[in-house]
């Protein structure tokens, strides 16, 4: 995302405080989109004139004319004001060219080729995570599965999460005892660096994190 575009989001959506707005030339790029050719790329769904997809557990809808995400509340799409969701999803859509599947490595944010944005106030923030969960694997476990993830054979707990049908994301919890804290690792499929760039997925990691939190 270029510097130019970006602008001081509301702390409910970045942990860091900092704000965010989508520039209106990336929602231009969606309107162009050939939303048929779109969904076939990222198992969306079209539905007049604009995209459907299960973000977690719950149905968002892309509404490129009005340049806005919305979400179903009482059979009627309202808008959501989501800005690090948005950010996510109007990236990936004008930056995904291949079709699925991508691959299935899973590695770490620092493997990955803009391991080095991760670092310092982009780190991902993990330590509301541990504050919840760090001694409550059962209730991680509640909150994982409530957002339809699928329990993984890793750590002491650990859940594969869809926020996007194509793009997933790992959360791997180990216990804290009286000789160790606890620890969470945020892992995804490297094949993610193919169609988010790098704020993207820190946007997309802190949505995930936060409907964790919510869950539970």
């Amino acid at each position: 995302m270029r510097k130019e575009d970006r602008q001081q989001p509301s702390s409910e959506y970045a942990p860091d405080g900092s704000h965010l707005q989508v520039a209106d030339h990336f929602w231009q790029q969606v309107e162009g989109l050939d939303l048929l050719l779109a969904a076939a790329r990222t198992q969306f769904d079209p539905a007049d004139g604009g995209l459907v997809f299960r973000f977690l557990d719950r149905e968002v809808r892309v509404d490129p004319g009005a340049r806005r995400l919305r979400r179903q509340t009482d059979g009627r799409w309202e808008a959501l004001e989501d800005p690090l969701l948005e950010l996510s999803v109007v990236l990936y859509l004008i930056t995904v060219q291949d079709l699925f599947p991508l691959g299935r490595e899973i590695v770490g944010p620092n493997d990955l080729k803009e391991g080095h944005f991760f670092r310092g106030p982009h780190e991902f923030k993990t330590a509301a995570l541990l504050d919840r969960f760090g001694n409550d694997l059962k209730s991680f476990r509640q909150a994982a599965a409530a957002l339809g993830g699928e329990p993984v054979e890793m750590a002491d707990a650990a859940f594969r999460l869809k926020p996007f049908p194509r793009v997933h994301l790992y959360y791997l919890l180990w216990e804290g005892d009286e000789e160790f804290p606890p620890r969470v690792s945020i892992l995804m499929e490297r094949s993610i660096e193919k169609v988010l760039p790098a704020d993207a997925i820190w946007a997309l990691v802190n949505r995930v994190s936060a409907e964790l939190l919510r869950a539970a």
